[in-house]
């Protein structure tokens, strides 16, 4: 289950990466993600990450519970079980947190291609406005006043632009600070493989002692 999650993790940190870079294979995963908005897609993704959020909440719950024990109760086994709880609750949330990076990632870059289609459309009609403004003096309050709404509309769409970088220099931000978390993630999860096979051995040690005990018992 926890190699499951590491792998999970892997992908979501290269689909975040294709997103901030410029790429041709960025172009396909917008289409890919796309398409998988539509039907049930979002509906099946919407449970499975239900069903996740759950299965880390009866982690975040059973280490709560091992942890409220006493000192002296808590045997090498519940130390092993905090331990593997631990690390499978964080690592549920970690994967829950990426995917909700990547929709957003998703939908700021999908909000900034139709503002640049807006701004585009509406440069045009500036210029054409400015074009035909020449044509008659009649017509040059009505251009004056399209022309000045015009203006406005841009001005609005590229603060609305600069808006939407902010928040994607924001998130690629976050995604260098999520990458080095992983980076710490990664050394914890050897430090607790190392911890669990160090108690799996005192455990061995106990069983064998216990059972020479015995052995020496019924002679």
């Amino acid at each position: 289950m926890i190699y499951l999650f590491f792998g999970v993790l892997f992908i979501e940190m290269v689909t975040i990466l294709l997103l901030l870079f410029k790429t041709p294979l960025r172009k396909l995963l917008i289409i890919g993600l796309d398409r998988a908005k539509r039907g049930r897609a979002p509906l099946v993704v919407k449970s499975v990450g239900a069903t996740v959020f759950v299965i880390m909440m009866y982690n975040v719950y059973s280490v709560t519970e091992i942890q409220s024990r006493p000192a002296d109760v808590i045997n090498p086994t519940d130390q092993i079980l905090l331990a593997y709880h631990m690390l499978e609750a964080s690592l549920m949330g970690f994967s829950l947190f990426l995917s909700l990076m990547i929709d957003r990632l998703h939908h700021y870059i999908r909000e900034l291609r139709i503002l640049r289609k807006t701004m585009e459309a509406a440069k045009k009609q500036n210029r054409a406005a400015e074009e035909t403004k020449n044509k008659g003096a009649d017509d040059v309050k009505v251009l004056n006043d399209e022309l000045f709404k015009l203006k406005t509309q841009i001005k609005k769409l590229e603060s609305e632009h600069e808006l939407k970088e902010k928040d994607i220099k924001s998130a690629e931000a976050n995604s260098l600070a999520l990458k080095n978390q992983s980076e710490g993630f990664l050394l914890e999860y050897d430090r607790l493989l190392a911890e669990n096979q160090n108690l799996r051995d005192q455990l061995r040690a106990i069983d064998e002692s216990a059972s020479y005990s015995s052995g020496k018992k019924n002679m």
